[in-house]
């Protein structure tokens, strides 16, 4: 007998003390020629049973029971980002991901809105994009985002329609919600997914930068339902919208009054970033290292107005505090997907590419003919940025007539 799940068999013990030589937390001790294990100090790592050449040891480590209710939950379900009266462009990015998993699993998808009343315009616009049934949540309470509110009213919809995946995205508002509906439910979450796929047994394989972004990792949530996850902005293309699909538009009912919250927001402010969005713009001119100062940033904006583009930065630019962290892009910043991206004195580091590698055409600019940068660029200056910039300048106002 033993606890902890490992187990002497006496009869095959010989007493020749190989498990005492191998164990390395000293939890095993050869008395009587028999031996005898010290389970305050026993891990159950399997040294000793991998060392025994008479197979005197046996480990039972506890089995996590898949629960029998798995097979009740179908279904792609995705969460439309909905604030100050617009539906987020990521809220489409899911449906593309959406129809790939339905596809590959022979099922439907499904997508749930909250917001104050008058969302039958967005959920039509759902289902243009992909979406086969969208859920409306609507009601003067949900006016603004309150993570505890908005998980409550998840949390009950997930638990009556049981898809077998939920997913989001990986914005400010899903990565305040996100945490607190998979706790509720005692499933798993993978935040910052750059890929989703699903194998044949339903295991939603979510792919995430790990360890600074020098590793990709694939996560599964096996034993639970529904499977979690939140997909970084624009690491997915956004489907053609479709205006003659068929689909359903129903409201679940939720009572607000009946979840007990311990905060109440009064108000919430739009703050209009500088110049255009990030995220959304089709054109960025990024800034890195090799720009030198906070000064000789107005290069870098002076070439983004010509061309009405938006202006990024890598996180070396951001830490030395030559431009705002609103600007990053990367792994720890924002993920784009522009038409153009310039990389101006930026190395390429992984965790840079994380974020905007999958622009249409990059364009890198820099000193360095071995950076990174190079190895993804779709065309490449060497050189230095500060006599290249002003004669790309002058070349984009010469066809502008601006000369």
């Amino acid at each position: 007998m033993g606890i902890k799940g490992i187990i002497v068999i006496e009869e095959n013990c010989t007493g020749c003390g190989i498990c005492e030589g191998n164990c390395p937390f000293g939890a095993i001790e050869i008395v009587g020629a028999i031996a005898q294990i010290d389970y305050e100090k026993c891990t159950l790592c399997g040294a000793c049973k991998e060392a025994c050449p008479f197979d005197a040891i046996e480990i039972r480590k506890e089995e996590v029971s898949v629960a029998p209710s798995l097979g009740e939950f179908s279904g792609i379900m995705t969460f439309a980002e909905y604030l100050h009266g617009e539906l987020s462009r990521v809220s489409l990015e899911l449906l593309s991901i959406g129809r790939k998993l339905a596809e590959k699993r022979g099922t439907s998808v499904s997508s749930v809105i909250i917001g104050d009343g008058g969302l039958e315009t967005e959920a039509r616009k759902l289902i243009e994009h992909g979406s086969d049934v969208v859920y409306i949540i609507s009601g003067p309470e949900f006016r603004y985002f309150n993570d505890e509110l908005y998980s409550e009213a998840l949390v009950s919809l997930l638990k009556e329609k049981r898809p077998e995946v939920f997913i989001g995205g990986a914005t400010a508002l899903g990565r305040a919600l996100f945490p607190r509906v998979a706790a509720d439910l005692n499933t798993g979450l993978t935040a910052d997914c750059t890929e989703l796929d699903i194998d044949e047994s339903g295991n939603l394989l979510q792919t995430r930068p790990a360890f600074g972004g020098n590793i990709m990792a694939t996560i599964l949530t096996p034993n639970h339902r529904p499977q979690m996850a939140t997909v970084r902005p624009r690491v997915m293309k956004v489907l053609p919208a479709d205006p003659t699909r068929d689909g359903s538009i129903e409201n679940f009912p939720f009572n607000p009054s009946l979840v007990k919250v311990v905060k109440t927001i009064k108000d919430s402010v739009k703050i209009e970033g500088e110049g255009i969005n990030l995220a959304d713009a089709e054109i960025i001119v990024s800034g890195g290292r090799g720009v030198g100062s906070k000064e000789n940033f107005k290069i870098i904006f002076d070439l983004a107005k010509e061309l009405n583009a938006a202006v990024g930065a890598s996180r070396a630019a951001v830490v030395a505090g030559w431009i705002s962290y609103s600007h990053q892009v990367g792994q720890t910043g924002t993920t784009v997907s522009p038409k153009i991206y310039i990389a101006c004195g930026i190395s390429g580091a992984i965790q840079h590419q994380v974020g905007m590698r999958s622009s249409d055409v990059i364009i890198a600019i820099n000193k360095d003919p071995d950076a990174p940068i190079f190895d993804i660029a779709t065309y490449g200056f060497v050189g230095d940025l500060h006599q290249i910039i002003p004669i790309l300048i002058r070349e984009i106002k010469n066809i502008k007539g601006e000369a």
